[in-house]
């Protein structure tokens, strides 16, 4: 199993900046690396999984403003089932099966409210087997999965800090 060091993770930090960033300017930043060597690091990053080249859409930006997290109870041993069946639904961002007195979460994007409200009261309110809900809308999202970095991978120097806009300062 392939393990990135210190030089991986500032050309992934570097990449979450900017996907479309060239192997050249990776290497000009990074000031003592090859573009060839950055190449190489991103093509191993791929094979092993570690990284994926993808497009994210922007929700906001093609009108769908409207971001809530839904908690749901569904009848007992149905949790995995109505994952899957949830998970056709092009309004749900994300879904994961939970533990606790909640057995799913999901975000919805939507339009506006109303988009929003019908989907929860007339789409998974109608789903068999659906017990209860309870919606949260989040009027402010701060970091997103798509910018998600492990601890501890830039703890060594506060230089590395300016190559990952996302960390906070002073830390």
């Amino acid at each position: 199993m392939y393990q990135p060091d210190k030089l991986d993770w500032k050309i992934i930090a570097l990449l979450n900046d900017d996907g479309r960033m060239s192997s050249a300017e990776i290497a000009r930043r990074l000031r003592n690396v090859s573009a060839r060597t950055v190449k190489n690091r991103i093509d191993i990053l791929t094979e092993h999984g570690i990284i994926k080249s993808r497009a994210i859409v922007n929700p906001e930006k093609v009108g769908y403003c409207v971001l809530a997290d839904v908690f749901i109870e569904v009848d007992p041993g149905n949790v995995r089932r109505m994952a899957e069946t949830l998970a056709g639904y092009p309004q749900i961002s994300y879904i994961a099966c939970a533990t606790g007195d909640k057995d799913i979460l999901i975000s919805i994007r939507a339009r506006n409210i109303k988009e929003l409200y019908d989907f929860v009261i007339e789409v998974l309110g109608n789903i068999p087997g659906v017990r209860h809900t309870e919606t949260y809308l989040l009027p402010l999202k701060i970091k997103t999965m798509a910018t998600w970095m492990p601890p501890g991978v830039f703890e060594e120097d506060d230089a590395e800090a300016s190559l990952n806009p996302h960390r906070p300062s002073g830390e």
